[in-house]
Order: structure tokens, then sequence, then C-alpha cells
């Protein structure tokens, strides 16, 4: 038995006759009439019976219609699903996240939830390094990581370009403007630093390059402890923009990297190369793109 059959067995169930099915159907009834004979010898069973010019439905008919209208449903519905996955309007949008980056994420998803109510997450947020694996195997769709990596297995969409800046306690207004690194290296330092994060590097790399010796006394892996050690005078320390974004309240000062030595790192949407992106990702990289440029 196949789909089609047990649609021609709802209209002639529904019509009573086979003549009232055929014409529902847009068949004629020598055909239909064999469709129904064959069920029957599939089934060995007797689905309905002529009782003058009607058909009565046995008590098999019976439960095989409602079975059929059941599949039928559920096939229809596989149909509508199919269609909206493939348009990017149903299923889920997996998404790897940096760390430390992208404080502008939830004005993004609910741009995207706006137009795709439908649609699912699934949010995973490690360090850049990681997150490449995640999507090279295929866990995550789409990630948006801290630059620079070896990238040759993804496409890259840049988003921006992330300033850094040195913080200090509200309680010691050291510099009244932007900083260098040349001004602060003799600051006692705390880096923000978590196993393999890029961060850390990126900042010891950036002094290393101008030939400077940071005064660095320890790195700190959870960003509220690091903030609260900054306040209170103990050290203070270079973050990315993002973490002042999504840490307010802080007594801390801000003061950009500028200058020569300016420090900053590319943030980036990455998929595998070669990859042909699902409907749902490609409709999120859409929105990327009209946000930032």
């Amino acid at each position: 038995m196949d789909i089609r059959q047990l649609r021609y067995f709802i209209a002639i169930v529904e019509e009573g006759k086979i003549s009232a099915a055929a014409k529902r159907l847009h068949l004629t009834q020598p055909p239909l009439s064999q469709q129904l004979k064959a069920m029957e010898e599939e089934l060995g069973s007797t689905l309905v019976e002529r009782s003058g010019k009607h058909l009565e439905v046995t008590e098999a008919g019976k439960a095989l219609y409602k079975y059929a209208l059941q599949m039928n449903q559920l096939m229809e519905e596989a149909k509508m699903e199919v269609r909206e996955v493939g348009k990017g309007v149903n299923g889920r949008l997996s998404l790897g996240v940096n760390t430390f980056s992208f404080g502008e994420l939830p004005h993004v998803l609910h741009q995207f939830q706006r137009q795709f109510p439908k649609v699912t997450y699934k949010i995973q947020q490690n360090e850049s390094a990681h997150l490449c694996k995640l999507v090279r195997d295929r866990e995550v769709e789409l990630a948006i990581i801290r630059l620079p990596l070896e990238l040759d297995d993804f496409e890259v969409l840049h988003l921006y370009t992330e300033p850094f800046y040195f913080i200090s306690s509200d309680k010691q207004r050291l510099f009244q403007r932007d900083v260098s690194l040349q001004d602060i290296q003799n600051q006692p330092l705390i880096l923000p630093s978590t196993q393999g994060l890029g961060v850390h590097y990126l900042i010891l790399e950036a002094f290393s390059r101008f030939h400077l010796h940071p005064h660095v006394t320890g790195e700190c892996s959870d960003i509220s402890l690091l903030l609260d050690l900054v306040s209170s005078g103990f050290c203070g320390s270079i973050v990315p923009e993002t973490v002042l974004k999504r840490h307010k309240g802080y007594p801390i000062h801000a003061h950009k990297i500028s200058g020569s030595a300016e420090m900053s790192a590319p943030v980036g949407l990455i998929w595998l190369k070669n990859h042909s992106l699902s409907k749902i990702a490609q409709n999120f990289v859409d929105i990327l793109i009209m946000e930032h440029h």
C-alpha cells in the first residue's frame, strides 16, 4: 500500500460511492475499483460492502480509514515542514560564539527571530580555536570567532575590528586620555585568560612587537572577579571592548589603547569551505551582512 492508495480509500469512504470518489479524484471508475480490490487483496480483508447504491464501510475498513487519515495528515505536515526548512523558515540555527566577542548577538538574534519566529537555537560558547573544531566536526554550522587563526578550511565574513582598553580603579586616576602600550607597561597587570584563549596571547604579542616588557603579575579566567580586582585597586588589566559593554557598573576607568601600538582584534563569522550552508544559516549570515555593511 502507498499513500496514493490511502488517499483513494479516504475519498471512497467519504463519498460513499465509487463514482463520486472517482469524480473527486479526477479518475475514471474502473482504475479506482481496481485499486480498492488490490488493497483488499493485500490486506486480506474486505474494506467496503455494497449496500444498494451506497458502500458500507466494514470494521476493517473503519480501522484503515482512521490510519489513512493520520498518515495523510503526517504526509502533508512533512511536506510543509520540509518546504519551510528548505526556505529557512523552520528548523534550528546552530551557532558557536567566542567567549569574549560579539556583545551585539542578542540584538542580531532579535532581528532574526522577528523574521523567522519558528526557528529554534543551539548556541555554544567557547574559545575561538575550539569553535573552529566544532565547525569542522559539524557540531555547529556557524561560529563567531576572534581572529587571527588558521582559517584555511573556512569561509570568513569579517564583522568588525574591536579595540582594547586599559582599565584601572577609579580610585587611581592614572591617565586623563587614551594610552599607548608604552604608557602602561610598568603598571601591574592581571590579564584575562582561559585555557588557550587568544586574547591573552594577543595582548602579550602586541607588547612584544614593540619590544616592550609589561609588568604582568598574573592572569584571571573569571571576568567578574578580574573586574572586582581592578575596581579594588589591586591591579590594572587590558580587555576587549565587549567586556566593558557586557559588564557595566564597575568603578573603573577605561582608556582606549591607541597610537602607533593601537591594539585591536578582528571578529569574524566562519563556516566550512565548500560546504553548502543550510537556508537557516544563510538567512542568519544575510542579516549579519545587513547589520555590518
